[in-house]
């Protein structure tokens, strides 16, 4: 356990302060059995080693174990985290539990036994707490992460600080946001960067292949996340990566599932389980109507891809910029709100606010007559009469 408890110091040591992830401070930090989802990329590990150096204790006494070390494939997870409590330990962050097989029993027993050791975990998105072996649904305080808003861009890659603002505000008092920025300050001298790169904080890390790994990204999830799925066949993982690229050149479109089953070579029945579990994997967004209730078997609306980098990727030169800024609205406003689709307009937030969304010439008449609607429009920097401008809705997380 040594050479665990050295790699823990140096990654902790090593990490920067700088930049903290939105949803930091609002983490119940005190709960003794804490665990986070999220897609590959987004940050989880980082945040959790910030919030380990921050506690400033010896490496005997906070550790970071990441479960896909070699260390684990002939040491238990349980005996390993015993013998830490032995010499002193008292809060143990395990990362990627997915990658080792009993994780969740050997979780729940560390928490049953071991009321003073606290435990922090990461897994996959598309982790199920619930249908593991040893469910810590109700012991566990869960947190999902997505990736950066456009204001947590901002942030870190221009150390431009614009506050996180709710729906309501933003709605109600337009004008306002305006007053809260930086004298100077133009949105779309990044907006565009955001929507093709922005995304993913690995992007700052090496700009030049950040698409190369988005693919790697995709492909890994596919191949090795969703292999963990109980229902899920790997050998249909070829499958699945031609239905992502299906999907790609196409987004947002309304699916017709048989269609797309034979395209993509999935059975019918299949198909809508397979685009749920992309869903939860991060990779598409799936659109349902206003009042139905979501279920794997129900067809969705509309897909989408789950972020515009993703479209940029792999849309090989030919991304659609209608496309582009119906996904930039979705993905800013789903990890906080319920979106639906709704009779009229594009998407409805919460059951409440209807948006029609288009470019600079976009007209409100699908919107005519229609209560707590809102025409939101690219290209254009402040609100203008009742017009709100797409990129202030990255500032809601």
């Amino acid at each position: 356990m040594i050479h665990l408890l050295e790699q823990s110091e140096h990654l902790i040591n090593n990490i920067p302060l700088h930049f903290r992830r939105y949803i930091y401070g609002q983490i119940q930090w005190n709960n003794r059995l804490i665990g986070f989802k999220g897609a590959r990329g987004t940050g989880k590990t980082t945040m959790l080693l910030q919030w380990l150096k921050e506690q400033n204790l010896a490496s005997y006494q906070a550790a970071y174990f990441s479960l896909d070390d070699l260390y684990f494939t002939s040491h238990s997870l349980k005996e390993t985290a015993v013998d830490f409590h032995k010499h002193g330990g008292k809060i143990l962050i395990l990362d990627e539990v997915h990658k080792y097989k009993t994780w969740s029993t050997e979780i729940k027993n560390l928490y049953d036994f071991y009321p003073d050791l606290k435990i922090i975990f990461t897994g996959s998105s598309i982790m199920d707490i619930s249908r593991q072996e040893g469910d810590l649904s109700r012991r566990a305080l869960m947190y999902e992460l997505p990736g950066l808003s456009f204001r947590e861009f901002l942030s870190i890659k221009e150390n431009i600080t614009l506050p996180a603002l709710t729906l309501q505000e933003l709605l109600e008092q337009p004008s306002h946001v305006k007053k809260l920025m930086a004298e100077g300050f133009r949105p779309f001298e990044y907006f565009h960067e955001y929507l093709s790169k922005g995304y993913y904080p690995f992007y700052l890390d090496d700009p030049e292949s950040y698409y190369h790994r988005l693919k790697q990204l995709i492909r890994t999830i596919v191949e090795y996340d969703m292999a963990e799925l109980r229902d899920f066949d790997i050998r249909n993982a070829k499958k699945m990566l031609q239905l992502i690229y299906l999907i790609a050149q196409q987004v947002p479109f309304k699916p017709n599932l048989t269609a797309l089953a034979k395209k993509s070579n999935l059975h019918r029945n299949s198909l809508n389980s397979y685009l749920h579990y992309l869903e939860q994997a991060k990779i598409i967004t799936l659109l349902y109507p206003q009042g139905k209730s979501v279920a794997i078997l129900q067809k969705p609306e509309k897909i989408f891809l789950n972020n515009t980098n993703l479209q940029y990727a792999m849309a090989e030169g030919n991304v659609e910029i209608g496309s582009v800024r119906e996904t930039y609205f979705l993905s800013q406003l789903s990890p906080v709100y319920q979106i639906n689709m709704p009779k009229h307009g594009d998407f409805v937030v919460e059951n409440k606010y209807i948006f029609e969304i288009g470019g600079k010439g976009k007209g409100g008449k699908q919107l005519r007559g229609v209560k707590n609607s809102w025409l939101v429009k690219d290209d254009i920097e402040i609100p203008v009469s009742g017009v709100l401008p797409l990129w202030m809705f990255g500032l809601l997380y």
